[in-house]
Order: structure tokens, then C-alpha cells, then sequence
């Protein structure tokens, strides 16, 4: 078996096999490269042995950078993992349409009780039900501790040893892929971990030239950058090929910085084209990116970076105000309705006007993207998590306001994604927690908090992340979703779903035939029709806590034929009849026209 280590700088490297499983100890010179890398042959070794690399003079073991498996946690020795030992049933997989997926987002500790791979497995039949056929995994790369969030994690190829480790992954997505559900997994290139984080004895890894939030930023344009993009390149590559997961979601990507001629974003564009051609599917990449730059889900070709989604922040602000009775507070950039139906025609609301909150112009127009470029939510792991109280929108707000936000997100023009327990609107808070330890990173950790809940003026004092209970009381109470009001809501959300998959004009996503016009100061009308005018749908939203909203739904000149009510969260919502009617406050209705022939329309 074949060893490899890229270390640019040092002067001589060494494998150290760790004794066990029939393996004795033993040293072994590694010879380098032109380009930094090191390698070692080790004729007898296979899957499950373990080894340190030693640089320099050897008096030092430290674990492989791009170890596959810490059996041991963030400080023990690599293991080999055998990847072609796994015996996949999933070869019919080719993967899902991005504009049919709807996603819902799991932490695997809190996804159940176990917090494991194989606990989610028991679980994959709700999902079939409930309608959802993308699961998006919180970071499992291995970090330090029994729980975290995973998005300080230190072994990019290493999978969480407290879930279930290579295989344990392995079964879920296998499993997934049997029922018809696609798998995604979050990815942080932005920075490394501080805690257990080894690659700096290895190579300029990261940059003194620019500095993230969490930490020293990746080195992709310095001084031996050529190995840093390799990791992040091959990574990318690794999770598709080694573990079949049907895409990435790229945490972050705004602090990515690479000045280079060719960035790492051509790079990565050309290396996942090229694997896609090979394995004959595709291999989605989705972005967080804060700056509302169209150019994120553009071809690298036109100056763009290439990826097919891109998460929207602004969809989630717009409505989340006409939710929260106190979302002013924490969006003050955002309350009127005319920016909602902006986020549902358009994308981004803030397009080029000038932000309060980050005191200058930001955004750029997305007028003209199609909807399947951009995944919407009304929760995820940052808006509870990143609350003192870890508080759900379920706790912050009433039912007709929980309904009304399902509705706009599943009969919205965009990829829509649930956070776990939200289609039956779990209570129990979602916490930020982690378990390291060393105290210096607790203490940084803990002034971080304190400095980002001031920037929101939150109320209330932030519990210790590092206490244990704070992990167990974000754990989902799945029990819940048999009781009366959590059952409703959870039948609400199957509904949406069924008629979301169900109906062609929702499933176009294409913005073309897409109007959404402001009702009364306080409502929003989605209008939609087919090509040939035939099939029409209204979907019209009272966000109005008191008040009735008069709507004409024939406002769009269709004459011929008649309004059908498809879908209301409120039974006193006029059925049919008169195109005229008045929608009960916080509520939400769906009509649908056949029409006998082919207006002109708007």
C-alpha cells in the first residue's frame, strides 16, 4: 500500500505504522516529489492498520492531514480505510433533478436519541412519507470531542468516529439512495478547526494575508498554494466517489479568497465536470455566500464560480419579520411587503441599495436567475442555534403563522429545505454546543458568542455550549409528532409537499410565467400560468395578524372558466363563486383556473 503526505518544506518525512491487528511497529523513510509530496510503500498493510507520519527528525508523531478514519478522536493515529471493502446496492442511482429536491437538514447527534448514522437509517420511512427526498448532513468531518456542530472540523476526510465512522456513512447513504433520497453534506473550506488542527506541521496550509471570522484563512493564492488546492479539489472528488453523496454544500464561500488567474472555483469547476463525465451523474454544489452576488451560480466561463444553488438568505428575512412579532429587531433592513414579493419574483432583496446593518451598498440584482439556482428556508441550523435561547419558530410564534410560513416556503419559485422537526414544529431549542478540550478554545469560543449576540441585541444570557445538557436538550423529541397540534402541522407540511411534487406549475421553476403583486399593505398574491394559458394558480398570503384581506383573484383577466379552491390553511376561506373574496388573517389559500380556452393574460 502506497502512503502519501504533502509537506512542501520539510526536510525529511517519515511513516510510523502503529502496532496492532497482527502489525508490529515500524519506521519507514518517506522519499518526496518535485512538488512537496512524500511517499512510502508498505507492501503488507491494509484497511484497519494505523499510523502516524513523523516530520522532520522523526521526535514528533502527528496524524495524516488527510487521514480517512480517527478511530481515536482529533489526537490518535490514522486508520486505512479499505474503501472498496464496502459492498454498495444503490448502482441504479443516478441521482435527482436539483429542481425536484426538497431538502431537509440533520444534525446527526440531534437528529435522534443515539446520535448516530444508523439511528437516522431507522428514520428514512418518515422521510418517504413526509414527502422529503434530500437529506443535507451537518459537517461530519472529524473535530474534537463527542458533539459539536462540525463546523470546526479538523480532518476533512476523516468521517465523525462518535457517528458511526466510513461505515456507518456509508450505510445511510446507501440506504437513502434505496428509498429515492439523495444525500448532501456540508463542507467548510473556509478554515480549519483550531483544536487537533495538525496540518501547519505540514505546510502553509493557511495565510496571514486575510482572516475569517473563525480563524487563519486557507492559503489558495500564496507561496505553495498548488497543495492546499489539491486538498480541497480532491476533497470535493472524495466525498462522490468514495462515499456516492449526490452533492456538497459549501459553508460560507465569501470567505474563500484566491486572487489567482485560475481560482480555485475554475479549478474545482473543471475537476467536478470532469468526474461527472466519468461516473455519468451529476454532482451538485450548492453555496452559502453572504455578499448577493448573482455571479456564485454562474459559469466560471462568464466570471461566475459555478455553482448550481446558492442558499438565500434574503427569501428567509423578508418573511421571517411578518412571522416574528420581534423580527424587526434582528433584520431592520427588512418589514415591508413589497420586499417579500421582491425575494419571491426576484431573489435578492437587497440588490444594490444601501444596508443599515452593514452601513454601505451591498447586493447585486438576480432578477432573471431561475428558481432552481436558489435553496429557501424558513429555519436552519444557524437562525434557532445562533439565539441565546436556541429558540424554533415554533416557540416564537403561534400555529396560523407556522402554517403560513410552510406555505410560502413550499409553494415558493425555489428549492425549499426543512430543518429537522420543523414539519411537525418541534419545542425543543437547538443550541449552539460543543465539547472541546482545551480551555483556551473554550474561552475564545464563549467572548465569540458574547461579541455576535451583541451585534443582534438579543435578550437573554447564552447558555455554556460546552455544558453536556445543553447537547441533550437540542435532541429532537420525535415522540411529539403524534400529538394533536404537532400532528397537524406535520399533516400541513405532507399536504404542501403532495401538492408542490404534484402540480406542474409549481414544479416550473423558472420564474418566466411568475407575477407576485403586494394585496392591501399586508398581503401577497403569487400568480402563475401555464405556456399555452390553459392552467393558471393564485396563491395568495394574509400576513396580517387581525385583518382580512380582500382579493380579487381574477385581477389577471382570465375570464373563462372557474376558480377551484386547491389548498387553504384556514376553514373560513371562501370556497368558489365569486372571484372576490376576503382571506381570514394569517392564513393562506391556493385556487386554481382551467380555463376553456387561451386568454391573453397579463
Amino acid at each position: 500500500m502506497k502512503f502519501k503526505v504533502w509537506a512542501p518544506e520539510k526536510r525529511a518525512m517519515t511513516l510510523v505504522l502503529v502496532p496492532g491487528g497482527g502489525l508490529r511497529e515500524r519506521r519507514l523513510p518517506m522519499t518526496r516529489d518535485d512538488h512537496g509530496y512524500w511517499e512510502a510503500e508498505a507492501d503488507d498493510v491494509g484497511g484497519g492498520a494505523r499510523y502516524f507520519f513523523a516530520p522532520d527528525d522523526g521526535t514528533e508523531v502527528v496524524p495524516d492531514p488527510a487521514s480517512n478514519y480517527q478511530p481515536e478522536g482529533v489526537y490518535g493515529p490514522s486508520e486505512v480505510v479499505d474503501h472498496g471493502a464496502f459492498s454498495w446496492n444503490d448502482g441504479d442511482w443516478r441521482g435527482l433533478p436539483f429542481e425536484e429536491l426538497i431538502f431537509y437538514e440533520v444534525h446527526i447527534g440531534a437528529f435522534t436519541a443515539a446520535g448516530t448514522f444508523a439511528a437516522v437509517i431507522d428514520r428514512l420511512d418518515d422521510f418517504v412519507e413526509l414527502g422529503v427526498n434530500a437529506l443535507e448532513l451537518m459537517p461530519v468531518a472529524q473535530w474534537s470531542g463527542d458533539r459539536n456542530w462540525g463546523y470546526d472540523g479538523v480532518f476533512l476526510y476523516a468521517v465523525q468516529n462518535t457517528y458511526g465512522g466510513p461505515q456507518g456513512l456509508k450505510r445511510l447513504v446507501d440506504a437513502c439512495h434505496r428509498r429515492g433520497i439523495a444525500v448532501f453534506l456540508d463542507v467548510v473550506y473556509n478554515h480549519i478547526g483550531r483544536e487537533g488542527n495538525c496540518l501547519e506541521r505540514y505546510g502553509p496550509y493557511f495565510t496571514d494575508k486575510y482572516q475569517t471570522p473563525w480563524g487563519k484563512a486557507m492559503n489558495f493564492d500564496g507561496a505553495w498554494s498548488d497543495g492546499v488546492r489539491d486538498f480541497v479539489t480532491d476533497n470535493v472528488l472524495y466525498w462522490a466517489e468514495q462515499y456516492h453523496l449526490d452533492g456538497l454544500r459549501l459553508d460560507a464561500v465569501h470567505e474563500i479568497y484566491d486572487r489567482n488567474a485560475v481560482t480555485i472555483w475554475d479549478r474545482l469547476y473543471e475537476a467536478v465536470k470532469n468526474w461527472e463525465r466519468r461516473a455519468g451523474r451529476r454532482l451538485w454544489l450548492v453555496a452559502e455566500s453572504d455578499g448577493n452576488d448573482p455571479r456564485v451560480v454562474r459559469p466560471p466561463g462568464t466570471g461566475g464560480r459555478g455553482f448550481d444553488g446558492l442558499w438565500l438568505d434574503d427569501f428567509h428575512h423578508a418573511l421571517y419579520v411578518f412571522l416574528d412579532p420581534k423580527g424587526w429587531r434582528y433584520y431592520r433592513d427588512f418589514g415591508t411587503i413589497d420586499q417579500l414579493a421582491k425575494a419571491f419574483s426576484e431573489g435578492f432583496v437587497h440588490s444594490g441599495e444601501f444596508v443599515k446593518f452593514r452601513h454601505r451598498v451591498h447586493g447585486a440584482s438576480s432578477a432573471g436567475i431561475s428558481g432552481d439556482h436558489f435553496v429557501v428556508f424558513n429555519q436552519n441550523h444557524d437562525l434557532p442555534g445562533n439565539r441565546p435561547g436556541g429558540e424554533r419558530l415554533s416557540v416564537l410564534t403561534d400555529v396560523a403563522s407556522l402554517r403560513l410560513a410552510a406555505a410560502a416556503l413550499l409553494l415558493s419559485p425555489y428549492v425549499p429545505m426543512l430543518f429537522m422537526g420543523e414539519e411537525y414544529g418541534e419545542e425543543t431549542p437547538f443550541y449552539f454546543f460543543s465539547d472541546y478540550r482545551e480551555p483556551e478554545t473554550t474561552a475564545r469560543l464563549i467572548e465569540g458568542r458574547k461579541q455576535q449576540f451583541a451585534v443582534f441585541e438579543f435578550e437573554g444570557e447564552a447558555r455554556d455550549p460546552q455544558d453536556a445538557a445543553v447537547f441533550e436538550q437540542s435532541k429532537l423529541r420525535w415522540e411529539r409528532r403524534q400529538e394533536r397540534r404537532h400532528a397537524m402541522l406535520l399533516d400541513w407540511h405532507r399536504r404542501l409537499i403532495r401538492l408542490r411534487r404534484e402540480h406542474p406549475l409549481l414544479r416550473d421553476l423558472s420564474k418566466v410565467r411568475l407575477r407576485a403583486d403586494v394585496v392591501g399593505g399586508h398581503g401577497l398574491m403569487i400568480y402563475r400560468y401555464s405556456a399555452d394559458r390553459l392552467l393558471h394558480l393564485v396563491c395568495v398570503f394574509n400576513f396580517s395578524a387581525d385583518t382580512s384581506l380582500p382579493v380579487d383573484i381574477g385581477y389577471a383577466g382570465v375570464q373563462q372558466g372557474e376558480w377551484r379552491l386547491v389548498l387553504t390553511s384556514d376553514e373560513q376561506t371562501p370556497d368558489q363563486g365569486d372571484k372576490a373574496l376576503r382571506l381570514p388573517p394569517r392564513s393562506v389559500a391556493v385556487y386554481e383556473l382551467r380555463a376553456s380556452f387561451a386568454d391573453d393574460g397579463p
